[in-house]
């Protein structure tokens, strides 16, 4: 019988590179939002309803290839040579690609009809173009990291993700402000600087994939089910909690700008709290996966609860950072006054839904790892648009509350959602017994 301690290291010892590359991934983004808010509040404006929608359509196959470290982590469990779905999880990338390019290409019309201020829609239509073609090295790079991640291979996938924080960062004051022969582009900037970043890290790590293994192309179609079967629920889920929080920037957009770029300015700062534990809920759903194709339930538990906790602790201590320096967090982003003063009460909510965050995420991570993502797809669903923004859009747009009324809706749903997934992991694991 192992310790709590031998479960925290284990967890921590796959987690902590994952955290790095996770806050690097995230720190990408953060250079996008602070590049555009020292180049303008319209720029700034513009890219968060771009990315609102286009992160929406991205995250349907990226919710998918997310499978893949579950699955094979349970073909290694059951002993299956997992080495060899290289190639089927490649191919299954690409077509996702295809699909992603199309659909947000095919969007690129309904952008006039949306209400958005005329200004922007110029700049939202040319970035959505750009990003249409991202979505290859994207997936590519989400693809491959996720068949390393299963073989517990983090170190270099992280520091790759490190690295890119100084090339992204660097592409995007190049492109954005101009230099030399190089035209200011401002939002346009961020679109190819993004481009260029994610296919750069998408074939380094093909490279460096191939060469560290003996990769091969396994013929079994029940493969694809699996990925299917975990995928799908999971992506939805992840989209339902992604377009519920994007919508509020569509929504709050039509009504200015300024709101549009303070819940951008919030969600990048929750999301960059949000990798530590999401990397611990990745390392939880490996850990997790194993045991289940061992049938080992035990050691599965063990790992499940020592997840959860450690999501709930750290998630508790960012809170409290988050409470005690706000202006200094916001005045990071933007010099703008007026939007420091939409930003500054927020982040009041933005505290407390930190650490249902953390719990919410660890779950769907033990969920995952068991192969069973239907009740985090049935429970996302139901807690962000069946409570979350109704009440939301009551408060915010009935009740003049604007941005903190749809907070506030955001808050009630999380602490649904947590209690919700509780209970049914609670008893997935008394059938476990």
């Amino acid at each position: 019988m192992q310790s709590r301690l031998f479960y925290v290291k284990d967890i921590l010892k796959m987690a902590f590179p994952i955290m790095l590359g996770n806050l690097g991934f995230i720190m990408i983004g953060v250079g996008d939002v602070i590049v555009a808010g020292r180049h303008s509040t319209n720029t700034l404006a513009a890219i968060s309803l771009a990315t609102a929608i286009t992160n929406c359509l991205m995250m349907f196959g990226i919710g998918i290839l997310a499978s893949i470290s579950s699955v094979l982590s349970n073909y290694r469990g059951e002993k299956k040579d997992a080495k060899t779905y290289f190639y089927p999880s490649l191919k299954f990338a690409m077509i996702l690609a295809f699909i992603t390019m199309c659909m947000i290409l095919s969007c690129i019309p309904l952008i006039d009809k949306i209400g958005f201020e005329p200004k922007l829609v110029p700049i939202i239509k040319d970035y959505f173009f750009i990003t249409a073609f991202a979505s290859f090295g994207g997936y590519l790079h989400c693809m491959v990291k996720e068949f390393l991640q299963a073989h517990e291979v983090v170190i270099f996938p992280n520091v790759l993700t490190i690295f890119c924080i100084f090339l992204n960062l660097g592409l995007n004051i190049l492109f954005v402000f101009g230099c030399g022969i190089i035209p200011e582009m401002g939002a346009i900037g961020l679109a190819i600087s993004s481009l260029i970043v994610r296919y750069f890290m998408g074939i380094v790590l093909l490279i460096y994939t191939l060469i560290k293994f003996r990769v091969g192309s396994n013929k079994d179609c029940t493969y694809f089910k699996d990925l299917l079967k975990v995928g799908v629920p999971a992506s939805f889920a992840i989209m339902i909690e992604f377009i519920a929080f994007n919508i509020v920037s569509v929504v709050m957009g039509r009504v200015s700008g300024i709101y549009a770029a303070a819940h951008n300015i919030l969600t990048t700062l929750t999301s960059v709290t949000f990798m530590i534990p999401f990397a611990f809920a990745v390392s939880t759903s490996v850990k997790v996966g194993y045991s289940n194709g061992k049938k080992d339930y035990s050691t599965l538990k063990n790992y499940a609860w020592t997840g959860l906790s450690m999501c709930a602790v750290v998630m508790s201590l960012a809170s409290i950072i988050i409470a005690l320096c706000p202006n200094f967090l916001i005045s990071l982003f933007t010099n703008d006054s007026d939007l420091i003063k939409v930003c500054v009460p927020i982040l009041a909510v933005v505290c407390y839904f930190q650490v249902f965050d953390g719990l919410q995420v660890a779950l769907s991570g033990i969920f995952r790892g068991m192969k069973n993502t239907t009740v985090v797809m049935i429970t996302n669903l139901i807690s962000y648009w069946f409570i979350s923004f109704p009440i939301g859009y009551y408060l915010g747009i009935k009740l003049n509350m604007n941005l903190m009324g749809f907070w506030l809706g955001i808050i009630i749903a999380a602490v649904f959602l947590c209690s919700t997934m509780i209970i049914c992991l609670v008893r997935k694991f008394n059938k476990l017994s």
